[in-house]
């Protein structure tokens, strides 16, 4: 027995070895790595940039669970919202911007300095005697955050095959489901124990360790040629997504009508700016010419309908559940997190069984035909069955949505030039953040609306709570079900439809086999078989 198990040990070691020196070999002879990797510098490598991602991860969750308290204590309730906002608005923002950062100066070192700011940032939250101190250190949190994401997904890109690519994507995209799951319980044990400030404080010794990991790990990467940067695109994108922002934020407000109007006017100009400013910069930070391989634009799609039809219904879900199905908010979080441990589970093995047979195209067609079907279930479902139903179903979204989360990231990057990984991979996570937070949006504001108008009279929208629904005599609570039915049914069949049309961008990406050469296919081609 212990021969045995020796031998499959010493078997074990022999293919990490040989993995890390193919990974190694092939890398110095483009020119990328000036040292091997070997076996040991890969696992800490990918333990760096996984401790990194869900460090990232976490503080769009983990912060939930705190901001009552951080505002009665800051004495700035107005402001809470801007907390979340303030990092997910910058986050997005810098997407692009840092994307063909990471083309020109190299992704290692965007990524340092990304890690660097970011523990700055939480040690200066920590210490935030106001909120617009907090405020300001959110924003610069999210700005980093956007650099730790991308380049530990372009650095993973540049020192391995498309063919080893999907099973340490999958690792590392396995940072943002645990993050939904571990976040909000972790942030208010956290605030209950030590104190809010040590939900940011947290992050340093997780950080140091992984900084000191990443320095010894990262292995350096030349950067692409030196190019202008594209300064008129990054100005005018910013200037059009906070003013996109600010418009869905301000318009359930109706003194804000106004105000609101005029930010989508302006929203809808720099979107348009930008659009000419990218066709005509020779280094577009957003590059539209590569949407013409159907490789590219199919993948493209497909992370947009995972922002669209998967994370905006997330958050509602609680709610949803709490009205519709009367349970208390404990219990309503089953569901979400039934969706996310599927799309966990999901998301790993499709990554791993991607590397193994190289072929992909087979996980998007099923995970969006899963995803369309699951919605579509959970639009016809009456109120009041049994909540292990409705959380089979969203365990099934779940699965479908994971099942090609990060395997996407994964193809797009094997279409491109390797001098375009940082570019394509921005532009693949921006869809996808832009669709989740507009659409999150709109969902409100359809709920919100939809329950205002069926509700009878004597029942105010604005103080409709879930205690106050489940103090409600039994005929009252049933109109309440019915009504948050009647209004999230409509929502469940558009994202079904979403899904839908993400299951023909699938259909009509080409058939492809991941290579396990390093260069990657011409960007008017598809990936080669």
């Amino acid at each position: 027995m212990k021969a045995a198990s020796g031998f499959r040990g010493a078997r074990s070691l022999r293919e990490d070895a040989a993995e890390a020196h193919k990974v190694a070999s092939t890398a110095r002879s483009l020119g990328l790595l000036a040292m091997p990797l070997t076996p040991l510098r890969l696992r800490l490598l990918v333990a760096s940039l996984l401790t990194v991602s869900f460090l990232g991860a976490l503080d769009h969750t983990v912060v939930s669970t705190s901001l009552a308290t951080v505002a009665g204590e800051l004495g700035a309730l107005e402001h809470m919202s801007w907390v979340v906002v303030g990092y997910t608005l910058a986050s997005t923002v810098l997407l692009p911007v840092l994307g063909k950062l990471g083309d020109v100066v190299g992704p290692r070192n965007i990524f340092l300095v990304s890690l660097v700011v970011f523990l700055a940032a939480s040690l200066a939250c920590g210490f935030a005697p106001t909120m617009s101190w907090l405020i300001v250190g959110r924003v610069l949190q999210g700005m980093s955050s956007a650099g730790l994401q991308l380049m530990s997904q372009t650095i993973m890109a540049q020192v391995t095959t498309p063919r080893q690519r999907p099973q340490y994507m999958a690792i590392i995209g396995a940072a943002f489901p645990i993050a939904i799951l571990v976040g909000p319980v972790l942030g208010g044990l956290i605030t209950d124990l030590w104190g809010w400030q040590w939900v940011f404080w947290v992050n340093l010794p997780l950080g140091l360790a992984a900084l000191a990991l990443a320095i010894f790990a990262i292995p350096h990467i030349e950067p692409g040629a030196r190019r202008a940067f594209d300064g008129m695109g990054a100005v005018t994108f910013t200037i059009a997504l906070v003013a996109l922002v600010l418009a869905v934020s301000w318009y359930p407000d109706p003194e804000l009508l106004l105000s609101a109007s005029l930010a989508t006017a302006l929203a809808a100009a720099a979107f348009a700016a930008f659009v000419l400013a990218e066709l005509r910069a020779p280094e577009p930070i957003v590059p539209f010419r590569l949407l013409r391989n159907r490789t590219v634009g199919a993948a493209i799609a497909l992370s947009a309908i995972i922002g669209v039809g998967m994370f905006s219904i997330t958050a509602y879900l609680p709610t949803y559940f709490q009205m519709a199905y009367r349970t208390s908010a404990t219990v309503s979080g089953l569901v979400p997190i039934a969706t996310v441990f599927g799309m966990l589970v999901s998301n790993l093995t499709s990554g791993f069984i991607a590397s193994r047979t190289g072929h992909y195209r087979a996980f998007p067609i099923a995970g969006t035909a899963l995803g369309a079907g699951g919605l579509f279930v959970m639009a016809l479902l009456p109120v009041g069955l049994p909540l292990w139903v409705p959380m089979l179903v969203m365990f099934v979204v779940g699965i479908g949505t994971g099942a090609f989360m990060s395997l996407i990231i994964t193809v797009v990057q094997s279409a491109v030039p390797r001098g375009e990984t940082g570019s394509i991979t921005a532009t693949t996570n921006l869809v996808r953040q832009i669709g989740a937070t507009v659409t999150t949006a709109i969902i409100g504001g359809v709920v919100g609306v939809g329950v205002a108008a069926l509700l009878p009279v004597g029942l105010d929208a604005a103080s409709l709570t879930p205690q106050m629904v489940h103090g409600l005599n039994l005929a009252a609570q049933d109109l309440v079900a019915g009504i948050y039915r009647d209004v999230f049914a409509p929502v469940f069949f558009a994202l079904a439809a979403v899904y839908v049309v993400g299951f023909v961008a699938a259909l009509l990406m080409p058939q492809g086999r991941l290579s396990d050469d390093h260069e990657p296919a011409s960007a008017a081609e598809p990936v080669p078989a």
